[in-house]
């Protein structure tokens, strides 16, 4: 039965395939002549040994050497043509998987980051690229023209034609044995490259903690050991692929020895001429060569082949992109009945959760560690999908925004905040490439982070990168407090974002959040600490996924703690009995 996995993305990457079907049919019509015109030496040298010797004509020869050059120039140029027009085919087909493609990875790899699809995805695109811009696919179109030099040779003789017939048949069994061989642990080194490259990209990024902790040494062992595996693999691989080729080269070479002594054999008993023994020389090299160069590059091909198969279940997992809004929404957020489970789990972090949010409101979530209020929050991000229920922002549901589109309507400061290598006026601007400095002025100043910035060394222009950097954990909270206000969102998630401020800091939070208000945005904090729900108008309580509590923010507060004034007491409560440890009921 044929594989009905995946048909979405199998679909898409066909659809692209056929696109273009047309500079494919030319690239095989200009094969076609190219591979024709490739008769043009053996045939060359069949008259210079045949009739140019033997009459000793210097007219013939010049008339034949002027023919070869206009044969061989139009050879070149179709030859030419047709790899440019393959770079061509791997430049538009590239050009438009390469943004689908990066947001499937983005999106798979948000909700499971050990994903190995995601992992492999852009590797995956960049081998596809770089077998539709090799010579090795060239190849593959010469192969189906070899037939017609084997025919040319047995016209010379049939023992030559046959020679030539089982050297190029213990060639394709070379092919065969080879992808056999090698397919196993072509996989495994990609896979054993692709932990070793994530493993060395997490610990650099955590350099001052590894320093700090002294698990420098620990952390090189870990590391040392992921990428020595990731050697083996793929030194056994090529090892492998490199003994085939070497068999291959060696026994065309030995093929091409055995021909001219067959020939020299045949020539000698007078079946043949000494011309037709050099022509059927070179036409046995000519029909082997595809061979020789597809056996040559066969780990290219199989890297193409592996990634042009995962393609369809990454495509899968984030559908194109079609719907728009077409009016910016009102801050107008309802969930009803919300279900949603983490990556890879089968029990919910979020499960029947509803709440309803009007403009110029802001909402606090609160409850205890582990609770679900950064899976709400990425939910309401469009990063986790919906498994049951609804999520609606004004009267759209949620999954109907495009991505960037959500993102533009949206302010997201999470836990922790990163920075992307550029400048700070980048950052703020979500990495625009012309971004308005107007508006990244105006992001800072709601953050109150606008004379902190002209504070460092080069204003705006500060250059960061990545976790290290001048800034401080508070600062770092600031700019990215700036970067969510960035572009005036219509709803504002704030998932612990007093986590590193200070007094000053605080307020300044409070002060964007009533600001977002008074703009007629909303506001959504998830919170442990109570200065940060100091400004909402209403408290969603969740405990194990669930709503505990939901209501104006004095009315929750007063059912579920003695001291409405610390809200951290909700989240110390004996889960056992249900009960906090500070008496009451929740």
């Amino acid at each position: 039965m044929p594989d009905r996995r995946f048909l979405k993305g199998k679909k898409e990457l066909n659809a692209e395939r056929q696109r273009e079907a047309g500079l494919l049919v030319s690239v095989a019509v200009f094969s076609a002549f190219v591979n024709l015109l490739m008769m043009t030496g053996p045939m060359f040298m069949l008259q210079v040994y045949d009739r140019v010797l033997a009459s000793r004509a210097e007219e013939t020869l010049a008339s034949l050497f002027l023919l070869v050059v206009f044969l061989y120039t139009i050879m070149g140029t179709l030859d030419f043509a047709r790899a440019q027009l393959m770079s061509h085919v791997a430049k538009r087909m590239m050009g438009r998987l390469e943004s689908r493609v990066f947001a499937a990875v983005l999106r798979r790899n948000a909700l499971n980051p050990e994903d190995l699809v995601s992992s492999l995805g852009l590797v995956d695109l960049d081998a596809v690229q770089k077998l539709l811009g090799s010579r090795i696919l060239l190849a593959i179109f010469d192969m189906p023209w070899s037939p017609l030099f084997f025919m040319a040779i047995f016209i010379f003789h049939p023992l030559l034609g046959l020679l030539a017939l089982g050297g190029g048949a213990v060639l394709i069994a070379v092919t065969l044995l080879n992808r056999l061989a090698t397919r196993g642990l072509s996989r495994e080194a990609a896979k054993a490259q692709t932990t070793s490259s994530r493993l060395g990209t997490y610990l650099r990024d955590e350099a001052e903690l590894l320093q700090a902790l002294g698990m420098q040494g620990a952390a090189f062992r870990r590391w040392r050991d992921s990428r020595s595996l990731a050697t083996q693999s793929e030194a056994r691989a090529a090892d492998r692929t490199n003994g085939f080729t070497t068999f291959t080269r060696s026994f065309r070479q030995l093929l091409q020895s055995a021909m001219l002594a067959l020939g020299a054999w045949v020539v000698l008993r007078g079946e043949m001429s000494a011309g037709a023994m050099i022509a059927g020389s070179i036409l046995m090299g000519r029909a082997l060569s595809p061979v020789e160069t597809v056996i040559g590059g066969w780990s290219v091909i199989m890297r193409a082949r592996d990634g042009w198969n995962r393609l369809p279940e990454l495509l899968d997992s984030k559908p194109a992109e079609s719907s728009t809004i077409p009016s910016r929404p009102a801050a107008r957020i309802w969930a009803k009945d919300l279900t949603v489970f983490p990556p890879g789990a089968r029990k919910p972090a979020l499960r029947a959760v509803s709440f309803r949010l009007e403009p110029g409101q802001a909402l606090g979530v609160i409850g205890p560690s582990g609770c679900g209020k950064t899976t709400l929050a990425r939910t309401l991000c469009g990063v986790r999908p919906i498994a049951d229920g609804h999520l609606r922002l004004d009267h759209n549901e949620l999954a109907r925004f495009q991505s960037d589109t959500l993102g533009q309507l949206l302010g997201y400061l999470p836990q922790n905040v990163t920075l992307f290598e550029g400048t700070i006026a980048e950052n703020i601007a979500r990495m625009k490439e012309t971004p308005s400095l107007d508006s990244v002025i105006e992001a800072a100043k709601r953050a109150d982070a606008h004379d902190m910035i002209l504070d460092l060394p080069d204003g705006y222009e500060t250059r960061v990168q990545g976790a290290s950097g001048p800034l401080s954990g508070g600062q770092i909270q600031r700019i990215g407090l700036a970067r969510a206000l960035y572009g005036d969102p219509v709803l504002l998630i704030l998932d612990e974002p007093n986590a590193n401020l200070d007094a000053d800091g605080s307020a300044a939070l409070n002060h964007a959040i009533r600001e977002m208000k008074a703009r007629r945005g909303a506001v959504i904090v998830m919170a442990h600490r109570p200065a940060a729900i100091t400004e909402c108008d209403m408290l969603l309580m969740l405990d194990r996924g669930q709503v505990r509590a939901y209501g104006p923010r004095q009315e929750v507060l007063s059912k579920t703690v003695r001291n409405a004034k610390d809200i951290s007491q909700i989240a110390s409560y004996d889960r056992s009995k249900a009960q906090p440890r500070h008496g009451g009921p929740l």
